[in-house]
């Protein structure tokens, strides 16, 4: 008998063998749409000693789903207008962030872009692991390039092959523990960024001043203004460009571009390599957004548009001036080409090569762990995604 006749997932947990059955969503729950006062900024609607809070569609994405605060507070006239939850509650996204389930463990008012599962038959980690992993079939029915639109009568339709109750909470247990450790590989990773970003802004001068407000012990010398076109030269990366984007994994060399992918793809084009590695990196420097990135292995690119930067001398730590890069505070104007004309003439503050060795090292080192984490938490993101295919119908 095939899985699809069955009804059972390629994946169950030991001592469940019943066949799962297909439900409507509306079968298993009073499917109701939250509701806001009007006009929704009237003052009148809030007060922050309120012990209601007020869910908007912002604290969906801030908190990934599970809603444990809430910054607004409705009053007793903003109560009446809404539908208020004083317990845990199962919801769904019908406006913004269409699709998106989330739960309530907070008391709050609901606004209307959300739908509210009153009265479940099920287990509400399992339903809400199960709908987000159907979110991206919401957007059938809308039309290409224009909003999905969403309303209780076509979530109410929709059908769940679904099993018993029991296997609901393992299953549902199961995703909730996969999801902290998440969760928990989120919260380094933030702090992490904190930790950088608080480094340079106390490792680097501010606007206005000549030395940063913290150094590393025996180092006193003053810094020097440069311009970036004397630390940097720049070259042109046509002779690197890949001829074909045919790209799989399965290859060797890296397709870059300095944009937020950066790695593109795997190319087997043996030619045109730019051989940069740990003695010799570079900075890829986008022309036109200046987005940049340091690169220490051998790679191709995808495009002209973007600079391969380098030191022009030995007295210049490359890490260092890269994450000068990183902190000139220029966002571009125009769709037009930014390192000869414009970046290059930046005047920047230096120390000594010592001094820049020390930050720079500094400074990777943070850079590498925060890579490690970033790294450890796809390979959780790619796990759950794996074990959702296996474990729900």
């Amino acid at each position: 008998m095939s899985k699809e006749e069955k009804r059972v997932p390629e994946v169950r947990f030991e001592g469940f063998h019943d066949d799962w059955k297909q439900r409507k969503l509306g079968e298993l729950a009073k499917i109701v749409r939250g509701a806001s006062p009007r006009p929704i900024k009237n003052p009148e609607w809030f007060d922050n000693k309120s012990d209601i809070g007020w869910l908007r569609i912002s604290d969906v994405t801030e908190q990934n789903g599970k809603i444990y605060k809430l910054e607004q507070r409705l009053s007793k006239k903003g109560q009446k207008k809404t539908r208020v939850l004083t317990s845990s509650h199962l919801l769904l996204s019908i406006a913004a962030t269409v699709g998106k389930p989330l739960i309530n463990y907070v008391q709050t008012g609901v606004h209307d872009g959300f739908l509210i599962f009153l009265d479940p038959l099920f287990d509400k980690e399992y339903m809400f692991q199960w709908l987000e992993m159907f979110r991206p079939k919401w957007k059938r029915y809308g039309q290409p390039g224009i909003q999905v639109n969403l309303n209780s009568e076509i979530v109410r339709n929709q059908k769940i092959t679904i099993p018993n109750l029991e296997e609901q909470t393992k299953i549902g247990e199961f995703f909730k523990q996969i999801d902290g450790t998440i969760a928990l590989h989120q919260e380094k990773i933030t702090k992490l960024q904190a930790l950088k970003k608080a480094a340079l802004q106390s490792l680097f001068p501010e606007k206005g001043e000549i030395e940063p407000k913290v150094r590393f012990a025996n180092f006193s010398s003053p810094w020097k203004q440069r311009k970036l076109y004397d630390l940097l030269n720049y070259e042109q990366p046509t002779k690197y460009i890949v001829k074909s984007t045919n790209y799989n994994n399965n290859f060797d060399m890296p397709v870059l571009t300095a944009g937020q992918i950066f790695i593109l793809g795997y190319t087997d084009e043996k030619t045109g390599i730019k051989e940069a590695n740990e003695k010799k990196p570079v900075i890829i420097f986008d022309d036109f957004t200046t987005a940049t990135h340091f690169v220490d292995f051998p790679f191709k690119v995808k495009s002209s548009a973007m600079k391969l930067l380098s030191l022009k001398t030995n007295k210049e730590d490359l890490y260092f001036v890269y994450n000068i890069l990183k902190n000139v505070n220029y966002i571009p104007q125009s769709h037009k080409r930014h390192w000869i004309s414009i970046f290059s003439e930046f005047k920047v503050l230096v120390p000594d090569y010592q001094e820049q060795e020390k930050i720079g090292l500094f400074l990777k080192q943070i850079d590498s762990v925060i890579t490690f984490q970033q790294t450890k938490l796809e390979k959780l993101q790619a796990l759950k995604k794996a074990f959702l295919q296996k474990i729900f119908i």
